[in-house]
């Protein structure tokens, strides 16, 4: 249930004058308009520089996307590829384009609209100054609307009349989702294509990082959805494919301005009427939990600042959309302790985070201590990285790599405040939370490693596992009565293989392994009598009645054995390589 009282479009978020506009929602349906016509998508954006420059994009690679710009724009107006360049010159390689340019492909809202809705601003004379001297004068934190200490963008073609050129206020990408219809995301623009440091409360666009939760996310649909940590607003355009109501927070008013720029340009494919987007979509400020204490949500999305930064110097210097302002991992353990406190009963919640890895010490010591009693959790580590290897990543992510002295001091930094904790590793990964219907339901709590490639999206396998996990809790409270998974039948999964190794000339194999082709992609070593029951599982018989037989064939009647090998088989289970009969 929405509360009534619940703001839907908080006035500051059009009162931030270094994030795109929402004043005027006639201009952004035009502006959609001309998007769609200039083919602004992610297969029209590959199709016009090709599938080389466009994968070279994608590693932010931009200079073979910006020849074919350049072809295009040199040769292709009869066919309408000059204009379709324009938008990715601007908003996706940083270039500086003519108003003339703008004009012609963007007929609808002209040079004039572009500029109200704060996405392009003038380009400052290129006389005057060397590229470093300019270069040095944007690491200041000038709004993205102004062209105050910012550096002119070097335009590659003489330009004699001297027109007056326009650059992008921020970066505008095509992106596809779940969602019908192509959408577009406005965040601020990247090292890449604004050179220098990133400004301290950058506004982020598709990173790795989001686009890993989006694939992880299990895509049930549920009434009411948080995405917490909105940032701009990605995770809440996958989650009104599949919720009734999206509730949007973030500390930032940047964010959420980019946010509700990218929700009312894509009002349509979102189903949102612009107007009174209320019954969909909410906005709030604040941090973590604090906007939505006392309320209950069916699904949580997080894609929290859980990136560990040492808690020196100026606390102005973290980066919002990073840095969460806590020591250590406090940010990633906050978050898993207080979550369950918003869930619905059987509401789950999903997040990414880093945690730290004491010297000497197993990597789940620490965050099982996370996780409060009486909730589901299922917690996957991907990758651990060492203190360097971490100041490694994060310097560099936010362009601190360009100053020696400046670099080597904040690596100092890095190191002095992991030695502090006695940190010798740093993990990243998911976790999945749950609160249990009820207070006598099976609770399980499952931590493990798994460094390997998965298919992508694994969010449908996780559901999956999820939902094989209850159907083996239900027997398990079954077991005592006499009915549980032994009356059950099994079925080897479509994409499970077997594989056996053995010694030349040697009568059994030594090792036996199931691999999985998909999902999570897990190897599992059998023992033979396992290796049998698999084999057998073909619907015909029951697993009570395989085990049986295995029992008699090794002459092993005793109940010990049946039970610690139906005990093996409910992990097989359990890790999807054994299905239930339908």
């Amino acid at each position: 249930m929405i509360p009534a009282d619940a703001p839907a479009w908080p006035e500051f978020d059009d009162d931030v004058a270094s994030a795109p506009s929402t004043r005027d929602l006639a201009a952004l349906a035009v502006l959609a308009d001309d998007l769609t016509a200039l083919d602004y998508t992610v297969d029209g954006v590959e199709a016009l520089l090709g599938a080389a420059a466009y994968a070279a994009l994608g590693r932010d690679q931009l200079v073979p996307a910006l020849l074919a710009c350049r072809r295009l724009a040199d040769g292709g107006s009869e066919s309408g590829d000059g204009a379709r360049a324009i938008p990715v010159l601007l908003w996706l390689l940083g270039e500086t384009v003519t108003e003339q340019e703008l004009g012609q492909a963007f007929p609808r809202t002209g040079v004039a609209g572009l500029e109200q809705l704060r996405l392009i601003e003038h380009a400052a004379d290129s006389a005057g100054g060397s590229t470093a001297e300019r270069t040095a004068e944007d690491t200041a934190d000038h709004p993205a609307g102004s062209t105050a200490g910012t550096p002119a963008v070097t335009d590659p073609v003489t330009d004699p009349a001297r027109e007056r050129r326009w650059r992008a206020a921020v970066e505008l990408r095509p992106y596809g989702s779940d969602v019908g219809g192509s959408l577009w995301v406005a965040s601020d623009l990247g090292s890449e294509q604004r050179p220098g440091p990133l400004r301290h409360d950058h506004v982020l666009g598709i990173g790795g990082a989001s686009l890993t939760l989006a694939r992880t996310v299990m895509r049930t649909p549920v009434g009411r959805a948080l995405d917490l940590g909105t940032g701009c607003g990605i995770q809440a355009f996958h989650l009104l494919a599949h919720a009734g109501h999206v509730t949007v927070t973030d500390i930032s008013d940047r964010a959420l301005a980019f946010a509700r720029f990218n929700l009312l340009l894509n009002a349509s494919a979102l189903d949102i009427d612009p107007h009174r987007p209320g019954p969909r979509v909410s906005l709030r400020r604040g941090s973590l939990l604090e906007p939505v204490r006392g309320e209950e949500f069916d699904l949580v999305v997080s894609n929290p600042p859980f990136v560990i930064t040492p808690r020196t110097g100026s606390p102005g210097r973290a980066y919002t959309y990073r840095d969460g302002g806590l020591a250590g991992d406090a940010i990633v353990s906050t978050l898993v302790r207080e979550l369950p406190g918003v869930l619905a009963p059987g509401g789950s919640a999903q997040l990414l985070g880093n945690w730290e890895i004491t010297e000497g010490t197993p990597w789940d010591r620490r965050i099982r201590t996370f996780v409060p009693p009486g909730v589901d959790a299922w917690i996957i580590q991907r990758e651990q990285l060492t203190p360097v290897q971490y100041a490694e990543t994060w310097l560099r992510d936010a362009a601190e790599n360009r100053d020696r002295e400046a670099y080597a001091a904040s690596f100092a930094a890095y190191l002095d405040d992991f030695a502090a904790r006695d940190v010798e590793g740093i993990g990243f990964g998911s976790v999945w939370l749950r609160r249990p219907r009820k207070p006598s339901d099976l609770v399980r709590v499952t931590l493990e490693e798994i460094t390997h490639d998965i298919e992508q999206p694994v969010g449908p396998h996780l559901a999956a596992a999820i939902g094989r996990s209850d159907w083996l809790a239900a027997h398990t409270e079954q077991a005592a009565t006499g009915v549980g998974i032994a009356d059950e039948f099994l079925l080897v999964a479509e994409d499970v293989t077997e594989e056996r190794h053995q010694r030349p000339g040697a009568e059994h194999p030594g090792v036996i392994l199931l691999r999985q082709g998909a999902g999570l992609r897990r190897t599992t070593l059998l023992s033979t009598e396992l290796a049998g029951f698999v084999s057998t599982c073909d619907g015909d018989l029951t697993a009570g009645q395989i085990a049986g037989a295995l029992a008699m064939l090794l002459d092993r009647p005793d109940a010990a054995f049946t039970s610690e090998l139906l005990l093996d088989v409910e992990q097989l289970v359990r890790e999807g390589f054994l299905l239930p009969a339908p």
